[in-house]
C-alpha cells in the first residue's frame, strides 16, 4: 500500500511537473512574438527618432545658401555643376550609390542676341514705348551673370499685332502679375518686403502636355536612340506668342484700352486703369497698335538627373522614392531650393544612420531631377525608362518640391492611403510654430486648418499636377504624397507667395521673410524623412485602405451632388447606382482585408509579403490603360489634374470633364452617353480594384 501511495505520488509530481513545463512553454510559445515584436516595435520608433534628431535647421540654411548663390536652369553648365556637386556629397554621406542619368529633351530659351519685348507703335509704326528687357538685379546680386530675363519657355516665335480676339481669334498672349493677386496688405515690394515688385515679371513654360514629358518623346524616355517627332508636331506646343512682363509696364498698356468695360470686378486689379477689356486703345490713342517680339529658341538639350540608392536589407526589390526638382528658374530661393535643401539633410540623416550599421528594410531612391520648369522632364524620362520595374516594384513617392510657400501651417496632399500615416507622424512632431512651442505639428496643423468634411481631422488635399510626382502618381499609380508650409488658406488672397519665379527669389527672401530660423522647412524635413522612413522599414506598409474606402464615397456623393443640378440627369436616364454598388463592394473588401492583416502571422515572410504586395498594387488598381479622353497620359480613374488649374486634383475626373458645361454642348444626348460611360468605367475600376484586396480571385 505504502509502495503504490509512493509510485502514485511520484506520478503525480510527474504530471504536475509536466503540466507546469507545457503551460510555460504554451505561454512562452505565444507571449515570444508579442515580446520580439514589442522590442522591434521600440527600436524601430528609436531609429525613426533618431533619424528626425539628426536633422537641422542649420544644416538647411547652409545648404539653402549654397545651391542658390547663382541660376542653376535647366540644360546650364551651371546646374550641371550642382548636380555634380549634390552626387558628390550623396556620395560622401553614404550612400550605395549616386549616379548622375542623363536625357536629351528639347528645351526653350530666349535669344541672347535678339531680346524678346512688347511694344506700342504709334500711326507712323514708330515705337512709342517697349517694355523692359530685364528685371533689376536684387542687392548683392548685381555682378551675377546668366541670368535668363523673364521670358515663357515654348512660346511660339513672332511679331503679331493683337487684333479683335472676338472675330479673329487671339494671336498673342502679354501675361502679367497683378498686385490683385500678387499682393499681400501691408507689404512692401522686395528687398524691404516679400511682394512683388512692379518691374518683376513670372516666368514659366507654356507647354500643354497633360503628363507627356518630353515633346519630341512622349510616352518614351529621351535618349540617344529614341525616335522624335519635329519640333513643330511636339506635344502641347503653343502656336501663337507669349510673353510676360511687370505690372508696372502692364499699367501703361492697359491705360489706354478701349472696347467694354470690364463685366464686373472680378475682372480688376488694383492697378489704376479701367480694366476695359479692348479691342484697340481708345482716344487719341487709337491709332495705335501693340508688337510682340518674341524670338525664343528650341533646342535639344542635354539634362542630368541626380539618382542615390541605399539597398534595402530584407526587400531590396521593393522601393520608396524620395525626389524633388534642382533646376530653378533663376537662384531659386523658394522654388525649389527650399526642397533641395530639405532634401540633403534628409540624405545626410539617413547616410549618418547608416554610418551606424542600420539599413532600411526596403530599398530607398533619392531623385535630384532636372527640368521641371520646362514641363515635369527630369522625373517624367526616368520613370519612362524604368516604368516595367517601378510599376512592379515601387511602394510609394514622396514629393521634395520647396519646401515653404508661405509659413503659416502646413499642407500635405497625399493619397487616401497615407492619411493614417501623416496623422500619425505629425502627432509625434514638435510644431515650429509660434504659439505652440508645447505643441505637436499634428495639433497647430489641425487648429489652423481643419479639414471642411470633418473638423476634427486636419485638411488633407487631393493630388493633382504641378510638380514631379505626377507621372508616378497620374500615369504609374504608385501611391505618392507631399507636404510643405503654407499661407493661410481663409485670409491670404494672394497667388501662391507673391515673388514666384523671379530674379527676386533669392536666400534673403527666405532668411529675412518666410523663415528665419528655418525651424518650418524643418520640420518639412522631419516629416517627409519621417515618411520615408516609416514606408522603406516597417515590416507591414503602413497603407490605410478602409480611408480610401471612406473617400471613395465622399467622391462619389460629390459628384453624384453635382449631377443633381442638371435638369437633364433623369431625361436621359443617367444613374449612379453601380457607382455606389462599387464604393460598398471596395468598402467591404478594405475591411476584410484590414481584418485579416490584424491575424497575419508576422513569423512568415510568406505571408508578410503577400499582404504587403497587396496593399502595394491597390493604388496601380485605380489605373486605366487608356487613360481620360484628350489626356491618355493621366490614367487615375480617382484622381487627376483638373482641367482648369492643373495644380488641383480633381476626383472622379472622367465623370466631372464629362459633366463640365454639359449644357451648352451641341449634342446633349450625346453629352450624356459620355457621362454614362466614365460612370461605367469608374465602377468597374474600383470593383476590379475591391477584387485585388480578396485572398484568392473567386
Amino acid at each position: 500500500m505504502a509502495k503504490s501511495r509512493g509510485h502514485l505520488y511520484l506520478w503525480m509530481c510527474l504530471a504536475a511537473a509536466l503540466a507546469s513545463f507545457l503551460t510555460g512553454f504554451m505561454v512562452g510559445w505565444f507571449i515570444k512574438p508579442l515580446g520580439k515584436s514589442a522590442t522591434t516595435l521600440r527600436y524601430h520608433q528609436s531609429v525613426r527618432w533618431n533619424l528626425v534628431s539628426e536633422m537641422k535647421a542649420e544644416n538647411i540654411k547652409s545648404f539653402l545658401r549654397s545651391f542658390t548663390k547663382l541660376p542653376h536652369l535647366a540644360g546650364t553648365e551651371q546646374n550641371l555643376l550642382l548636380a555634380k556637386e549634390i552626387q558628390t556629397q550623396w556620395k560622401k554621406f553614404g550612400l550605395d550609390s549616386a549616379k548622375l542619368v542623363h536625357y536629351d529633351v528639347l528645351l526653350s530659351y530666349p535669344n541672347e542676341s535678339n531680346a524678346n519685348y512688347i511694344s506700342i507703335l504709334d500711326e507712323q509704326g514708330i515705337e512709342v514705348f517697349k517694355t523692359s528687357y530685364l528685371e533689376p538685379p536684387p542687392d548683392g546680386y548685381e555682378n551675377v551673370t546668366n541670368i535668363v530675363p523673364p521670358y515663357n519657355a515654348f512660346s511660339a516665335q513672332g511679331m503679331p499685332e493683337v487684333k479683335n480676339a472676338m472675330s479673329a481669334g487671339a494671336i498673342g498672349i502679354i501675361l502679367y502679375s497683378d498686385p490683385a493677386d500678387y499682393s499681400a496688405p501691408e507689404v512692401q515690394p522686395y528687398p524691404k518686403g516679400w511682394n512683388l515688385p512692379g518691374s518683376a515679371a513670372q516666368r514659366g513654360n507654356v507647354l500643354n502636355l497633360n503628363g507627356a514629358g518630353d515633346p519630341l518623346t512622349p510616352g518614351y524616355p529621351a535618349k540617344e536612340y529614341t525616335f522624335r517627332l519635329d519640333v513643330e508636331e511636339g506635344v502641347g506646343m503653343p502656336q501663337i506668342p507669349v510673353h510676360p512682363i511687370g505690372y508696372n509696364d502692364a499699367e501703361i498698356l492697359l491705360r489706354h484700352m478701349g472696347g467694354a468695360a470690364s463685366p464686373d470686378d472680378s475682372w480688376k486689379g488694383s492697378l489704376n486703369v479701367d480694366y476695359s477689356v479692348g479691342p484697340g486703345f481708345t482716344g487719341h490713342n487709337s491709332f495705335r497698335k501693340v508688337k510682340m517680339h518674341i524670338h525664343n529658341i528650341n533646342k535639344i538639350t542635354r539634362i542630368y538627373n541626380v539618382i542615390g540608392i541605399i539597398r534595402g536589407s530584407v526587400e531590396p526589390d521593393r522601393y520608396v522614392i524620395l525626389g524633388g526638382h534642382r533646376d530653378s528658374w533663376v537662384f531659386g530661393g523658394v522654388d525649389p531650393t527650399t526642397g533641395t535643401a530639405v532634401l540633403q539633410e534628409i540624405v545626410q540623416s539617413f547616410g549618418k544612420l547608416m554610418s551606424r550599421g542600420w539599413r532600411p528594410r526596403r530599398t530607398i531612391i533619392f531623385a535630384s531631377w532636372d527640368a521641371e520648369e520646362f514641363g515635369l522632364l527630369g522625373s517624367t524620362e526616368w520613370a519612362e525608362e524604368n516604368a516595367k520595374t517601378l510599376q512592379e516594384r515601387s511602394i510609394a513617392y514622396i514629393n521634395s518640391d520647396s519646401s515653404i510657400e508661405g509659413n503659416y501651417t502646413l499642407r500635405v496632399d497625399c493619397t487616401p492611403l497615407l492619411y493614417q500615416l501623416v496623422y500619425k507622424l505629425t502627432k509625434e512632431l514638435s510644431s515650429p510654430d509660434n504659439g505652440f512651442e508645447s505643441k505637436s505639428l499634428y495639433e497647430s496643423w489641425l487648429e489652423k486648418d481643419p479639414s471642411s468634411e470633418n473638423e476634427n481631422l486636419p485638411r488633407i488635399n487631393k493630388l493633382g499636377s504641378g510638380s514631379d510626382f505626377e507621372v508616378y502618381f497620374q500615369r504609374l499609380g504608385i501611391a505618392s504624397g507631399r507636404a510643405r508650409y503654407t499661407k493661410n488658406r481663409k485670409t491670404d488672397k494672394y497667388s501662391s507667395y507673391p515673388v514666384y519665379h523671379t530674379v527676386y527669389e533669392t536666400f534673403e527672401l527666405v532668411e529675412n521673410f518666410y523663415d528665419p530660423t528655418f525651424k518650418k522647412q524643418l520640420s518639412v524635413a522631419q516629416l517627409r524623412g519621417a515618411l520615408v522612413y516609416e514606408l522603406a522599414d516597417s515590416q507591414i506598409i503602413p497603407f490605410n485602405i478602409q480611408d480610401y474606402a471612406k473617400a471613395l464615397k465622399n467622391y462619389a456623393t460629390s459628384i453624384y451632388n453635382i449631377s443633381k443640378k442638371h435638369d437633364q440627369v433623369k431625361d436621359h436616364g443617367v444613374s449612379f447606382d453601380s457607382l455606389f454598388s462599387a464604393v460598398k463592394n471596395f468598402s467591404e473588401a478594405a475591411s476584410d482585408f484590414h481584418r485579416r492583416l490584424t491575424e497575419v502571422d508576422l513569423n512568415n515572410p510568406i505571408a508578410v509579403r503577400i499582404m504587403n504586395d497587396q496593399l502595394m498594387l491597390v493604388e496601380r488598381a485605380f489605373i486605366d490603360p487608356l487613360g481620360l479622353p484628350g489626356r491618355k497620359f493621366y490614367r487615375h480613374i480617382i484622381f487627376a489634374p483638373s482641367r482648369h488649374n492643373k495644380y488641383a486634383g480633381e476626383s472622379f475626373p472622367g465623370i466631372y470633364d464629362a459633366m463640365f458645361d454639359i449644357e451648352n454642348k451641341a449634342d446633349p444626348c450625346s453629352a450624356w452617353r459620355e457621362v454614362k460611360k466614365h460612370i461605367s468605367v469608374a465602377a468597374f475600376t474600383i470593383q476590379a480594384a475591391a477584387g485585388t484586396l480578396k485572398e484568392v480571385l473567386l
